[in-house]
């Protein structure tokens, strides 16, 4: 048996109720209609618990046509091509880098916010945290939202 997850698309009458309602109370957290998760939960009628052992296998189909968007908060040593290392492991991950912002070097080292769009690389996000991290010119790598 595989560990893949396996998908079915299914048309939404069809699902039952909770699944349709955890989908609601992420899109009103994501447009900020709801700042909480108990403010979602609330206004469409779920259990917090519900909520949470749905939340990551849930979401609409328009949103499975892109790429998950991951923003990355990155501290860099202030060494040539540091920059451009951390780039190419993203590409070699198989992720679209979608912005980037880095600040300008100070006492050694650079702090970078990036976006990237993970596309059917079939890499996990905490495998290409773990690769961004292991490589030499990082300092840290967080995931600042995503």
């Amino acid at each position: 048996m595989s560990n893949q997850p396996e998908y079915f698309i299914v048309e939404a009458a069809a699902m039952p109720e909770v699944f349709r309602k955890v989908a609601q109370a992420k899109r009103l957290m994501e447009t900020g209609e709801e700042s909480t998760v108990n403010g979602a939960v609330r206004a469409v009628g779920i259990s917090r618990s519900a909520y949470y052992k749905y939340k990551d296998t849930v979401r609409p189909f328009q949103d499975m046509l892109h790429g998950r968007i991951v923003t990355f908060h990155i501290l860099l040593r202030d060494v040539p091509g540091a920059l451009s290392g951390v780039l190419n492991v993203f590409s070699g991950c198989g992720s679209n880098i979608l912005t980037i912002n880095q600040g300008i070097p100070a006492n050694g080292c650079a702090v970078v916010t990036a976006s990237a769009e993970l596309v059917g690389s079939g890499v996990a996000l905490d495998e290409l945290l773990r690769t961004v991290r292991a490589f030499p010119a990082v300092i840290k790598c967080e995931i600042l939202a995503g």
